[in-house]
């Protein structure tokens, strides 16, 4: 079995081979004009910020969410070898470059816009990139965040989504493995229901990337909301490893180790004229 790969060295920085696999696709131009809305502090803006002439980057929140102490929806990750093994890993630390963080005198750290993701403070047709990585689902209801990403992207511009997604024909269920360790979890979308969603929205899809990760289950759940629920996803997963009921994360084990599955999808739109 491959080794998880290191991150690769370009021009003095480190980029995990996850985030290097969203930036081809992403294909940024050194003439973009690019805004970045995520749940917390994402990688997008630094790894950008090289390759385009100008990242906003937005710490977007739901207005109802204000004040929440929840993190964002999942650590960084780093893809291995091949498509389908990583191992969990932060992005390692890159300096800024052209990233606007502008000052906001409502926010706790005074450097970072903070908006509502339905109602972000940008005129029509601001930039000719908008990206939005792992948490289109955190940011309130799905259908009115794309219409305001979609909002501020010029009609010559396109909108990338990054996030996690379930086959057609996959069983719901996988999300009670998700709810077990978030309470919160909103579910997990089919394919087929989020390209629906973006086209509903007012977005032409250009291009999708939709891949399965496998990944070790313990980094994993040191998210878990408690240990008891820990306990009961492994067990789970164990369960089926021994030909126990199915729960749709399809684990194995890899070197001593409990691993799983999650479908990952990269998809590229336009605004609709």
């Amino acid at each position: 079995m491959p080794h998880p790969a290191t991150a690769i060295q370009e021009t003095g920085r480190a980029i995990a081979p996850h985030l290097r696999r969203l930036l081809d696709f992403v294909e940024p131009d050194h003439d973009d004009v690019c805004l970045d809305v995520s749940r917390g502090h994402g990688p997008m803006p630094a790894a950008l910020g090289p390759r385009v002439r100008h990242v906003t980057a937005v710490d977007a929140t739901p207005a109802a969410a204000a004040g929440a102490s929840r993190d964002g929806r999942m650590s960084t990750v780093t893809f291995g070898t091949g498509p389908v093994r990583i191992a969990d890993g932060d992005l390692p630390p890159a300096p800024p470059a052209r990233v606007e963080r502008p000052t906001n005198s409502g926010g706790p750290d005074g450097v970072t816009v903070r908006a509502n993701a339905a109602a972000l403070p940008y005129r029509d047709n601001t930039f000719s990139l908008v990206t939005a990585r792992f948490s289109l689902y955190n940011l309130g209801e799905p259908e009115h965040v794309l219409r305001e990403l979609l909002r501020v992207c010029r009609p010559s511009g396109r909108l990338v989504i990054a996030d996690l997604v379930r086959g057609n024909l996959a069983c719901p269920d996988r999300d009670r493995i998700e709810r077990l360790r978030d309470p919160d979890h909103p579910g997990t979308p089919s394919i087929a229901r989020l390209t629906e969603m973006i086209t509903s929205a007012g977005g032409s899809i250009r291009r999708l990337d939709v891949f399965t990760v496998e990944r070790p289950v313990e980094p994993w759940l040191d998210g878990a909301r408690d240990v008891a629920a820990a306990d009961r996803i492994r067990e789970a997963l164990t369960d089926e490893v021994d030909g126990g009921p199915r729960t749709g994360a399809k684990p194995r084990m890899i070197g001593g180790e409990l691993w799983f599955t999650q479908s990952w999808a990269h998809v590229a739109t336009e605004p609709i004229p």
